[in-house]
């Protein structure tokens, strides 16, 4: 009875511990909005995932987590997740913020689990159902609503920001990245895939950034965007990850999952609270239709595939 005390106790605070999460992904989004107008998007992802790269390795080091023959075997899927998940996601998602509000950034990125739905439906045999196309559309709309601030003319010229839709590749990029990781992960553990694609993705962003010419500029950094690179590189990635596999082994996937959902709201309150942001009627009511629509969609009892996928991935990184 003691030991069943115990367990239950212990539930409780992974669920708790897990508010963390959303709050950290939530947060990166208006630091990494800040630390862009100082330096670079490649450097500033080359900053932040070398940051995470060192800790993973000191990480899996540790705990003796190296296995070399998986690495020779799996290294060109590995480097598939490392162009898909690292490389190709934060090109666009740092560039992205350079060119909209960390508000609608976070409200963008927040559909992932939406197209990974779509994806599953159209290529990985998951059946189709009314849920699944109310929160698809809910929550395409809302993002529609964000992105053209709640304007027809918007709409009909197709004017739309140019970061928003820079935003959508870093979309795509994630699909292609749990897509791909639902292969190459198999028979691999989570701690060793993400620390082999964090180095090798760290590899290809230092390459770019001395071609985009930032490094030049990191002296110059403000202590500001100094604590906000610390923190988008522990906090929000190898922290973030840290729990966010922990609440996956202990209460699931799905019901993981749901706390992404807190992620566009806590990105919306921390930009306004220490950046400075607006938050119009749009976004407010843009936010409350993406989060309607991913809870229907995450919901689904046809998503258990999507959630595989997603708990693979490098801590589901949507910020």
């Amino acid at each position: 009875m003691e030991r069943e005390g115990n367990t239950a106790t212990t539930t409780r605070g992974i669920y708790l511990v897990l508010l963390l999460v959303p709050l950290f992904w939530g947060g990166s989004f208006g630091a990494s909005k800040h630390v862009v107008t100082e330096i670079p998007p490649f450097t500033t992802a080359a900053i932040r995932f070398g940051i995470a790269s060192v800790l993973l390795a000191i990480w899996l080091t540790a705990v003796r987590g190296w296995d070399w023959q998986v690495i020779r075997r799996r290294w060109i899927g590995l480097l598939v997740l490392s162009l898909t998940g690292v490389f190709a996601y934060n090109f666009f998602f740092f560039l992205g913020l350079s060119y909209t509000s960390a508000t609608n950034g976070a409200l963008v990125v927040a559909i992932n689990p939406v197209f990974m739905t779509l994806i599953a439906v159209l290529f990985l045999g998951e059946a189709w159902s009314g849920r699944l196309g109310l929160g698809v559309l809910l929550s395409l709309t809302g993002v529609l609503l964000v992105i053209t601030g709640g304007s027809w003319e918007t709409l009909l010229n197709f004017s739309f920001n140019k970061g928003d839709l820079l935003l959508f590749g870093a979309v795509a990029s994630w699909v292609a990245y749990g897509i791909a990781g639902k292969i190459v992960m198999r028979g691999v553990s989570p701690l060793l895939t993400t620390t082999v694609t964090t180095i090798a993705g760290t590899l290809l962003l230092a390459v770019s950034a001395w071609f985009e010419g930032g490094w030049s500029r990191v002296p110059g950094l403000s202590g500001q965007s100094i604590g906000e690179l610390l923190y988008i590189g522990v906090f929000a990635t190898v922290i973030a990850f840290v729990l966010w596999n922990e609440g996956v082994h202990r209460i699931g996937a799905s019901k993981a999952s749901a706390y992404i959902n807190l992620v566009p709201i806590n990105a919306m309150w921390t930009a306004a609270l220490f950046y400075g942001e607006s938050v119009s009627w749009a976004q407010l009511i843009g936010m409350v239709l993406v989060i309607g629509g991913v809870l229907l969609t995450s919901q689904a009892p046809q998503r258990q595939t999507v959630s595989k996928v997603n708990a693979g991935a490098a801590g589901g990184q949507p910020g």
